[in-house]
């Protein structure tokens, strides 16, 4: 009997207070601050992470490309997932990106994060490596099969060279934790050719800044956002009016937005979003090597848009009980 219970209970524990991820909504891939001497800045960190939740978004995005993924170990990862489930409700879904080089290591992490207490996945192809469709699903239906977590796919061939095409999403249908996608292709047309081969079998988030509206106008069900981490409540507020209907006021907003939205493209966007995150009063602009700050033409350029912004920043109507 107390084997039972010992083998049990955890599991009952887990599954009551594990967060339940509807894919709606704007989820922040958060920021990994640093202080001066390359550790963390947990204080930092815990600034942001206020702010997102007081702006209303659904939940977050730990250790994601904006969060310096490549250059964080699996124990900085880990711990951020702790401290976040301590400070935050136990209803409030955490989502762990997987960006591995080989399956071995991201079913491992994929594991990792599960035991952790992890509430879904992020899942990227396999990084450095250019793999074919069949390599790629090998390697979405290993970590898959690995655990329970609901999953979210990272479909981004501009950045990782890797296209999941509709035919490798059929492929994946089976896997009913593969519930999500990260709408990244900067095809805008992809979203309604989603919805028109899977109907509401894959939750869509856009994953691209400038193309957000656009995206969430075609139905896209979340965002998947960057320039969050410095303006949350203007991010928020534009999902809102949007699905509210109010499609004018959310153009108002968006089109304010844009010129800071485009930091989200560009090769630098952890150095340009850290340093809009440190001019709204959130966020710090030190980066992790081999990211170097920015200087000369290129950081004036930037902080001029980020300025600019400021200086017409939009009153936001009241949005955080729209439905």
């Amino acid at each position: 009997m107390r084997t039972y219970y010992q083998n049990v209970l955890p599991f009952l524990y887990k599954i009551i207070h594990m967060a339940i991820i509807t894919w709606k909504g704007v989820y922040p891939a958060l920021l990994t601050p640093f202080k001066a001497d390359d550790s963390i800045d947990i204080n930092v960190y815990k600034t942001n992470l206020d702010a997102q939740v007081e702006a209303g978004v659904e939940g977050i995005i730990l250790g994601g490309s904006l969060g310096e993924a490549s250059s964080l170990s699996n124990d900085e990862k880990r711990d951020l997932l702790f401290y976040s489930k301590k400070v935050l409700p136990d209803s409030f879904p955490i989502i762990i990106n997987i960006a591995e080089q080989t399956t071995k290591a991201a079913v491992l992490l994929a594991k990792e994060s599960e035991k952790n207490g992890a509430d879904g996945l992020m899942l990227l192809p396999p990084m450095r490596y250019l793999a074919d469709s069949e390599e790629t699903l090998a390697f979405f239906k290993s970590v898959a099969e690995s655990v329970s977590l609901p999953i979210m796919i990272y479909n981004n061939p501009i950045d990782y060279k890797i296209m999941v095409t509709l035919d490798m999403f059929e492929s994946l249908t089976p896997f009913k934790n593969i519930q999500a996608v990260k709408e990244s292709t900067r095809d805008v047309t992809n979203v309604t050719r989603m919805f028109n081969r899977f109907g509401d079998r894959y939750k869509i988030l856009t994953g691209v800044d400038p193309l957000a509206m656009e995206s969430l106008c075609m139905g896209a069900d979340g965002w998947v956002a960057g320039l969050v981490d410095a303006f949350p409540r203007e991010t928020v507020a534009i999902f809102k009016l949007i699905k509210a209907g109010r499609i004018e006021e959310a153009l108002k907003i968006y089109r304010w937005f844009l010129p800071v939205l485009e930091l989200d493209i560009h090769p630098k966007l952890v150095q340009y979003i850290k340093l809009a995150a440190e001019y709204t009063g959130i966020g710090t602009r030190l980066v992790r090597a081999p990211r170097l700050a920015l200087k000369g033409e290129e950081l004036l350029r930037v902080s001029a848009v980020i300025e600019n912004a400021l200086a017409t920043r939009p009153v936001l109507p009241d949005y955080l009980d729209m439905k």
